[in-house]
């Protein structure tokens, strides 16, 4: 039985799509992203999920149950907001067992103190957060969404509000958190690297449409679509019309500069350390090459790039669709 489950779900404001009959499951005790740009329609499957939003036809259900129709209260579920929704008046300890208190539920102080040690929020609970940092506030929206037990956890966008090393950190405390507590979590996130870093199963979303469900292996390595290897990958990979036939894709790690292949002019040069970005212009096709350590090529420089045809992906270039 899968834990989430949404069925041919469509959502209409007035004439304009924001969701066209997508279908997907998240597994019990998976951890689930949500993955797409702006506008492509992540936060309002969240929404639906979570009952904040009625979908226009479709089905939803959380542990086999059909909770369409229900009110978010009766789903099941916590949720963690972008913007954390802590009650500026209340303590840390006041925030976190908000919901318990509304619901008069018993042991508050046991559940509060299990919470507060699990995050290290044992020492902030007499605080009000604006005394806190932002990886402590977001702390605090964790422990109110995990002190209330419930199986499933809908998160959107929780680490946008935060810089980039804080991020890397939040990601990795809590991928480790759910991991920990088993429960089945969707995520939402327009950032590749949290996907790719926290994800057992991505769906890809462009413009209401499921583009590709998969693992974060599969869909680096074998995209679905063009659309797909060209949303993931950091540079994303190199598409190119070298025919009528297909779109052929190829990551820039697996291109080369060297004596051989197409003629370009190398543009600029990224050196970061471990390796190089190379961006080069052949005519009117842009490529990204990755090379270890430094490149050894300058600005305005001509090369030739070239790559082996076993690291080639095929794509229609009608339909954006796989071909082999």
């Amino acid at each position: 039985m899968s834990a989430i489950q949404l069925q041919d779900v469509a959502k209409h404001w007035g004439g304009a799509r924001a969701l066209d009959g997508i279908t997907f499951a998240a597994d019990p005790g998976s951890f689930v992203v949500l993955l797409g740009p702006s506008g492509c329609g992540k936060s309002t499957t969240l929404r639906l999920i979570a009952g904040l939003d009625r979908p226009t036809a479709g089905t939803v259900r959380i542990g086999g149950r059909d909770v369409t129709g229900l009110a978010p209260a009766e789903r099941g579920i916590s949720m963690v907001f972008q913007s954390y929704a802590l009650f500026p008046h209340l303590t840390v300890a006041e925030n976190i067992v908000f919901g318990l208190r509304v619901r008069r539920v018993r042991d508050r102080d046991a559940k509060l103190q299990r919470v507060a040690a699990m995050l290290g929020l044992e020492k902030l609970l007499d605080r009000k957060p604006a005394q806190l940092s932002g990886g402590q506030q977001q702390r605090v929206a964790l422990g109110r969404a995990i002190v209330a037990e419930k199986p499933v956890c809908l998160m959107d966008e929780p680490l946008s509000n935060l810089d980039a090393q804080l991020r890397g950190e939040m990601r990795r405390e809590i991928r480790l958190l759910q991991r920990r507590l088993g429960i089945t979590m969707v995520y939402v996130t327009h950032d590749q690297t949290e996907a790719m870093t926290m994800a057992d199963r991505v769906v890809l979303l462009r413009a209401g449409r499921i583009e590709q469900v998969a693992s974060p292996e599969e869909l680096y390595a074998r995209p679905a679509t063009a659309f797909a290897a060209s949303f993931i990958g950091a540079p994303p990979m190199n598409l190119m019309a070298l025919d009528a036939a297909a779109t052929v894709g190829v990551r820039p790690e697996d291109m080369r500069l060297g004596s051989e292949g197409l003629a370009a002019t190398v543009e600029a040069v990224e050196y970061l350390g471990a390796d190089s970005l190379v961006a080069a212009r052949a005519g009117a096709q842009p490529l990204m090459v990755r090379v270890p350590g430094r490149a050894g090529v300058k600005p305005g420089q001509e090369v030739r790039v070239a790559w082996d045809r076993a690291r080639e992906h095929r794509f229609d270039p009608q339909t954006g669709g796989r071909k082999s």
